[in-house]
């Protein structure tokens, strides 16, 4: 079981739910070490005060902010542990709205909300409110030594917060809008939406896999082993030049029937 990362209530009116929170997703990433190409050891790397010239131990790395005029302020862990923020140890529920108002480029880390013992009613009546009513709570939360907008939501019979970027972090997408000069045709629009019925289907998360990281660990291993590394398969060359788009979307179209017939046979075969 993962360890919790935060502990605190979640104000819901007059009603207090004491929570943990922990951490719902890992990265599956390879994780790599600096080393000398020449023989393989490790490269260390010492913290060295420019001031003073003394190696510094980690334990009396502190974290320093930098005015325009050059004066350093130093904080250090219980700085920020005692912020004036009524969020520190609240999760602050400031309003309930429908997530589809909520535009998904806004959010960022997804969190498990555990009910301590004296919380489990409330927890479960937050809860299945929400799935009842099926909004999602915006809320105010400060983790990791900052304070950020959250949503609260409902994923099978868990709450999840999921921390969100503040307005000003999202960047105007204006710049990438194309031309208006450019245009489409009804038959063009018809033929991609027949394509994309063709794709459509239920989302089964397991279906999919990182072909990279898999394709990583074949290397590391042969490496390893000292044996040659497998060839890559050359992904065949497409036209990319593409003048008449009905025609293109029109044999894309078949191919996804296609292979659409292959899957439903397998299956069956299966």
């Amino acid at each position: 079981m993962p360890r919790s990362i935060w502990k605190g209530a979640i104000s819901f009116g007059l009603v207090t739910i004491p929570v943990k929170v922990y951490g719902a997703v890992e990265e599956k990433d390879l994780s790599f070490r600096q080393v000398h190409a020449k023989d393989g050891g490790r490269i260390r790397q010492k913290r060295v005060c420019e001031k003073c010239g003394e190696e510094v131990e980690y334990a009396d790395v502190a974290k320093g902010y930098e005015a325009a005029d050059g004066r350093i302020a130093i904080l250090d862990k219980e700085d920020f542990e005692n912020l004036p923020l009524a969020t520190t140890k609240a999760v602050e529920v400031l309003q309930f709205v429908d997530a589809s108002e909520i535009d998904p480029i806004a959010f960022d880390k997804p969190y498990y909300l555990e009910a301590e013992a004296t919380g489990q009613k409330p927890y479960v009546l937050l809860r299945n409110a929400l799935k009842e009513s099926g909004k999602v709570a915006v809320v105010k939360v400060a983790l990791r030594s900052r304070e950020s907008l959250a949503v609260l939501r409902v994923t099978d019979d868990v709450m999840v917060m999921q921390t969100m970027l503040w307005p000003d972090e999202v960047r105007d997408s204006s710049f990438a809008a194309p031309s208006d000069d450019v245009s489409v045709s009804k038959a063009e629009i018809g033929m991609a939406t027949l394509f994309i019925d063709q794709m459509s289907g239920e989302f089964t998360p397991s279906d999919y896999t990182d072909a990279y990281r898999e394709a990583l660990e074949t290397v590391v291993a042969s490496k390893l082993e000292g044996v040659a590394i497998p060839a890559a398969e050359q992904a065949s060359a497409t036209e990319t030049n593409v003048v008449d788009l009905v025609a293109a979307l029109r044999a894309s179209v078949e191919a996804a029937k296609a292979r659409r017939a292959e899957g439903e046979k397998a299956s069956k075969a299966s």
